[in-house]
């Protein structure tokens, strides 16, 4: 489906509101026609795309990505994603750079500059300064025969698209495909970098995001939230002694003389012995029916490692140990949840203040 199919909404034109399949199928067209343009894309990726990625990696300085128009917002996006992702960015406004800005581009940097017609006039502006400085040139342009992709080091084809809709004329598949490209260019050098979950939250520390990539030690009952007990004591006397009211009471992590967690009992465990009538265990050492060598995690590791750790192993609990297996914590997932919870309801009320802004 390499072009728009049909031209209904030209009949709509003075015969009443269209109907909501009318509406329907032109909304799947255009997605549909954007959709077969990605894959083009993706399928006429080759060496140059290889080229643009070393390129990046050997960059010392900062990518300076700059587009004029609808390929400026692409290029201001391209940019974000870049220095969200491991890349230091920032983008430049073509006209800007000409009355000054140019000065924030060093031989040091890669400028990465999105045109669809390879021809804008205020991008061209800016090739001989940038070829007088020495700084490589990366274009994402349609084709190979337009004037930035004549002055660049390497070019990045999107292909020759329609516009989506009736008109095809707003900038809807070519912006698409450099939005696509753009963010495989980020994403791959940002994997070749060797760029991690970790290192990614600490770009997100606030907001949503940020909520869901922090390590554990920051979701964990620590503390006197936490039980611990020795393993030599009886279920009824760890029971009495660390009883906490209010929320669900989770697990004791039971550890030996030298303090080192070596068993888990929970509730469940509890709940069994009675369900079972072996309530004359209640009065024998805890270590006879606890959970022997439980799945544990580290302080540092981020949470969404725990949680998949915790869904993998059917896990409510989770001992948080240090590397002498010290208990430091416990993982519960009531508190995760509620840590998801926090987090939806941050971003609902973000959401909300952008639209009232709006």
């Amino acid at each position: 489906m390499s072009g728009y199919l049909g031209n209904s909404l030209s009949a709509w034109c003075g015969s009443g509101p269209p109907e909501d399949h009318d509406l329907l199928r032109e909304a799947r067209l255009v997605v549909h026609q954007e959709a077969d343009v990605l894959r083009q894309v993706a399928d006429g990726l080759d060496r140059h795309f290889c080229a643009a990625v070393r390129l990046l990696l050997g960059c010392s300085g900062v990518v300076v990505v700059t587009g004029v128009g609808k390929a400026g917002l692409i290029g201001r996006k391209l940019s974000a994603t870049f220095s969200s992702t491991g890349t230091r960015s920032h983008f430049l406004h073509p006209t800007e750079a000409r009355h000054g800005d140019l000065g924030c581009v060093g031989a040091q940097d890669v400028v990465v500059a999105l045109s669809n017609s390879g021809e804008t006039e205020e991008l061209l502006g800016l090739i001989l300064p940038l070829r007088e400085q020495g700084v490589p040139l990366i274009a994402v342009t349609r084709d190979m025969q337009n004037a930035l992709a004549r002055a660049a080091r390497v070019v990045l084809s999107t292909g020759r698209h329609r516009e989506a809709g009736p008109l095809a004329l707003a900038p809807t598949c070519s912006t698409t495909a450099m939005l696509a490209l753009g963010d495989a260019l980020a994403l791959v050098t940002s994997h070749a970098r060797g760029f991690t979950a970790e290192n990614f939250s600490k770009f997100h520390p606030a907001g949503s995001l940020g909520r869901q990539l922090c390590p554990v030690r920051d979701v964990m009952r620590k503390g006197a939230d936490i039980r611990v007990a020795e393993q030599s004591q009886t279920v009824r006397e760890v029971m009495i002694q660390l009883s906490r009211p209010g929320r669900r009471s989770g697990a004791v992590m039971l550890v030996n003389s030298d303090g080192r967690l070596t068993g888990l009992f929970t509730d469940s465990d509890l709940a069994r012995l009675f369900e079972t009538r072996r309530d004359e265990q209640l009065d024998q050492a805890i270590e006879l029916v606890m959970t022997r060598n439980p799945i544990t995690t580290a302080p540092g590791v981020l949470l969404p490692e725990a949680i998949h750790l915790m869904s993998e192993r059917k896990l409510s609990e989770l001992p948080v140990i240090d590397e002498r297996r010290i208990p430091l914590g416990l993982l519960d997932i009531t508190d995760v949840l509620q840590r998801f919870d926090d987090a939806d309801a941050e971003q609902s009320v973000s959401e909300q203040r952008e639209r009232r802004a709006a």
